[in-house]
């Protein structure tokens, strides 16, 4: 028992961890050279190629005679969930630190979660051998916020493999503590830190057994879910499935149970028997909700079926993700999907394109707010398309987030004036040696398009950026609708200020503009609340030239053909229908 060491590496994105873990396995001998290959945890092709961990992966490793578990986790903020509950399954995390680039807010953040489940911290500083590496300011930030001392933190780097070695020996010599003693109860408690749906074997969890022991064949309850299952066989990773008898407390391994899906098991549920069942789960689950929302067409709409079963697929897996079904006039049979961030979208769509070879027309993600109706009830709604007759609602609230941003100090003023902008305000401003830290509060509907870009381009790429969800407050909101030639389009509404929808009524009537193509007659693109127009432009008509054919310069034959051609094009934007291409759908997303 006292020869298991269970740790986990966090980092912000693109810090080496899955390449600090790559080595380690190499070293431990769990993975032989030839079987090797770069960010061998990430195993999705998507992980690879954008160079960020998705799905967090754990794996079993043997080192002077101890049992080493490392999870190896998701950098960011979409996934913060799921990083705390792999924190609570161990007892170590290793912070690495990227030499070149310093504390960034994701670390920040998931250090104070390191901090809160009262973890060992080994401060790592990797890529020492990088020209750019500034070994000595980035150790100052370290010790600035760790309050640890220089010879603590281990100088390593993930490419060469140098410092590795001593990363494990200061694990092994890390205290295990929480529970590993077995309990006292003596009931089963295990807690799940991931779930996967398998195709040909079921859901498969990754569990920490805190105490009691789990053996094959077992009947398991979850607790939160109230679902009870079989484990079909149990064992650990490294980090190809190795099967045993049982796990037994203070091991981290996988149980494959005869469940259909995730949703039946949730990450941060209490495993227990469901024949001598635990009296209390393990504390910190909660239900993770999606808070970013939008409609996924397919460009035809044949492929709607496929559309379908394909996020039925993916739904499997990933508990987080919720959707229904939806009609646009304009598009078509579509989704309306849930997600955790717009991070979590992107990797949806392209799993979508890539795995299930589909064509996907995407809307400009919302986020769901809380409608008071006059009558005292509150409804939820997921895109503007769905608020009620406004003279029955009393109050609509939006939900705003809690952010963080770390960036050089001498770049504190554009960021500032970007909150602003945002309708956000600054709520607190700190110094981590040469860096600044300023804290924020702002709505989230406000930061979903295009926060991120601009925040990157006032800073030069310096600043990184992390945000919690921090309830809902009342706001002066309206729907802002979208008229082509006179037709209102639903899919294309949003919900705002009041202070900024005439301005966002301009910027979208101009882009529409230019994606929507002219016709053989005038469109008038309009921006309204309500009966209210707020914004217009004009999509010149084509014009052929009908006098041509008159060679002699008679005044009344030219008058009385353009008045004919006049009548002609009248009639045609009455019964004409404007071809709307994709495009215009996703306006929002690319601001600039």
């Amino acid at each position: 028992m006292d020869k298991i060491r269970n740790f986990c590496i966090i980092a912000h994105i693109d810090h080496g961890k899955s390449t600090i873990a790559d080595r380690m396995m190499e070293l431990t001998g769990t993975v032989e050279k030839r079987e090797m290959k770069s960010q061998l945890l990430d195993s999705m092709e998507l992980e690879r190629e954008k160079g960020i961990t998705i799905k967090l992966a754990p794996v079993t490793m043997q080192w002077k005679g101890y049992t080493l578990n490392l999870i190896d986790t998701p950098g960011h903020v979409d996934f913060s969930y799921e990083v705390s509950r792999s924190l609570q399954a161990v007892e170590t995390a290793i912070l690495v630190v990227d030499a070149t680039q310093g504390i960034q807010a994701q670390t920040l953040a998931n250090v104070y979660l390191a901090i809160e489940q009262d973890l060992r911290i080994i401060p790592v500083i990797n890529k020492v051998d990088l020209p750019a590496a500034d070994v000595e300011a980035t150790a100052a930030q370290i010790i600035n916020l760790l309050g640890c001392s220089r010879d603590e933190i281990i100088e390593a780097s993930g490419k060469t493999g140098y410092g590795v070695d001593k990363i494990l020996d200061a694990v092994v010599e890390s205290e295990s503590s929480r529970n590993m003693d077995g309990g006292t109860s003596g009931a089963v408690r295990a807690l799940i830190f991931d779930s996967y749906f398998d195709d040909y074997r079921g859901v498969v969890l990754y569990v920490r057994v805190f105490e009691g022991e789990i053996t094959k064949n077992a009947e398991i309850l979850m607790m939160a879910a109230e679902t009870k299952g079989l484990a079909l066989e149990v064992g650990v990773l490294t980090p190809k499935m190795t099967p045993r008898d049982s796990l037994k407390a203070g091991e981290i391994g996988y149980i494959v149970t005869n469940l259909k899906t995730t949703r039946e098991a949730k990450v941060g549920d209490t495993v227990t028997l469901a024949k001598d069942s635990a009296a209390e789960a393990l504390p910190g689950y909660k239900n993770v909700l999606p808070f970013v929302y939008a409609g996924f067409f397919p460009v035809s709409n044949d492929q709607y079926k496929e559309l379908r079963e394909a996020i039925e697929k993916l739904a499997l897996s990933d508990s987080a993700l919720r959707f229904e079904p939806e009609n646009s006039p304009v598009l078509g049979f579509g989704l309306r999907i849930g997600f955790l961030g717009l991070l979590h979208m992107d990797i949806i769509k392209e799993r979508l394109e890539r795995e299930f070879g589909l064509d996907l027309i995407v809307t400009n993600p919302s986020t769901n707010y809380e409608v008071v109706m006059n009558n005292g009830e509150t409804i939820e709604i997921k895109s503007a398309a769905d608020l009620p007759d406004v003279s029955e609602v009393k109050e609509i609230r939006e939900p705003w987030v809690k952010g963080e941003i770390i960036l050089p100090k001498n770049m504190i003023g554009n960021v500032l004036n970007l909150i602003n902008e945002k309708r956000g305000h600054q709520t607190n401003l700190s110094y981590i040696e040469e860096r600044a830290v300023i804290d924020f509060e702002a709505p989230m509907a406000n930061l979903l398009t295009d926060f991120y870009d601009q925040l990157k381009s006032v800073t030069s790429g310096y600043a990184s950026f992390n945000y919690e969800l921090n309830g809902y407050r009342p706001e002066d909101l309206v729907r802002v609708d979208f008229l082509v030639a006179g037709h209102k389009m639903d899919a294309l509404s949003i919900m705002c200020h009041r202070s900024e929808a005439e301005s966002i009524g301009r910027e979208v009537t101009k882009k529409l503009k230019e994606v929507i193509p002219r016709q053989n007659y005038e469109v008038a693109l309009q921006a309204a609340i309500g009966a209210r127009i707020i914004a217009r432009e004009t999509i010149g008509a084509y014009r052929k030239d009908v006098t041509v054919k008159i060679h002699t310069g008679d005044r009344d034959r030219k008058a009385k053909l353009l008045e004919k051609q006049k009548r002609g094009k009248a009639r045609m934007k009455r019964f004409g229908k404007v071809d709307i291409p994709s495009e215009a759908f996703t306006v929002m997303l690319r601001r600039n």
